[in-house]
């Protein structure tokens, strides 16, 4: 029978930051980041290379200091007891740092003793399951190799949170399908994962939810079905392209704006009928097409458009 605390665990958020802020001495890598991770979820961040994402993570993990801001990791501050969230997490990167010298059954041994007895058995089953020799070296395996290896590590534990940064990278199709999986498999038992990449087509597979990282901002989240629904390119041709647009009202937000030839074209949250409408009676305009935004295009469109552009009134 489940108990009140164990209740109040599952509903709790697994992540939240507030106002997380890092100042480099020439750049903001995190400006104002707010993010809450639900429980039984697969969360993307999704971002260029050098947008944040590896310093949230590093935060998050309690390598590094924010500049301001808060965070907690399953309830943990992981800048009081970063080694209380590392034993709670399972984190695999994009290139693994593994002891080379050691054998593959080696490295399950040496892992095995910072956590329980179950770790060992639970690794050497998973080391089994994809077919990996226990007396192999490190140095010896492939780079998909090396990557199940480290996932197996990361989930000998069964952590509540497991942390992937940009874990496919280079990998090949087999491998990169068995670790989509097995962040599906993860949710489905109630557990977390939050996984950084900029591959929008692996997102779209496995993701409850998304957030959008552009210049250490966060410029789109929510769940990834709404976001998608809510996202259109519209396409405006007029007589003048340079011509001011009858302006949209509340809450539609342009994302994104651009002149091509004898059009504009725009990325739209939140579009109505009445907005198209307003648009195909501006002077000056002769059509008005209108469409669902895919996810790589709202990407784009988020990661193309200045930070600072505000909503449009």
């Amino acid at each position: 029978m489940s108990t009140t605390s164990e209740k109040d665990n599952a509903t709790q958020p697994v992540i939240t930051t507030d106002a997380l802020t890092m100042h480099f001495r020439r750049c903001e890598a995190l400006t104002d980041v707010d993010l809450t991770i639900r429980p039984g979820t697969v969360f993307a961040l999704l971002g260029e290379n050098g947008a944040g994402k590896t310093t949230m993570i590093r935060i998050l993990t309690g390598f590094q200091q924010p500049t301001s801001g808060s965070c907690t990791v399953c309830g943990i501050d992981p800048q009081r007891e970063p080694q209380a969230v590392r034993k709670r997490i399972g984190y695999v990167s994009d290139a693994p740092a593994l002891y080379d010298w050691m054998t593959v059954a080696q490295i399950g041994g040496f892992t095995a003793s910072f956590y329980d007895d179950q770790f060992l058995p639970v690794y050497q089953s998973m080391i089994r399951r994809y077919e990996i020799q226990p007396e192999q070296k490190i140095r010896f395996l492939s780079k998909g190799q090396r990557a199940k290896v480290a996932l197996s590590l990361a989930l000998a534990h069964d952590p509540s949170l497991l942390i992937m940064d940009e874990p496919t990278s280079g990998l090949d199709p087999k491998v990169r399908r068995s670790f989509l999986e097995s962040m599906i498999d993860r949710a489905a038992t109630g557990r977390t994962v939050f996984l950084s990449s900029h591959q929008i087509s692996e997102v779209e597979r496995v993701a409850d939810t998304i957030a959008i990282l552009h210049h250490g901002r966060i410029r789109l989240m929510g769940d990834l079905n709404e976001i998608r629904e809510s996202i259109h390119q519209v396409v405006i041709d007029t007589d003048d392209p340079l011509r001011a647009i009858a302006k949209l009202g509340e809450p539609a937000e342009i994302l994104m704006e651009e002149t091509q030839g004898r059009s504009r074209q725009l990325y739209i949250q939140n579009l109505d009928n009445g907005m198209i409408d307003a648009l195909k009676s501006t002077p000056g305009v002769t059509d008005v097409r209108c469409r669902l935004a895919t996810l790589e295009e709202i990407f784009v469109a988020c990661t193309t458009a200045s930070p600072e552009l505000e909503p449009t009134a």
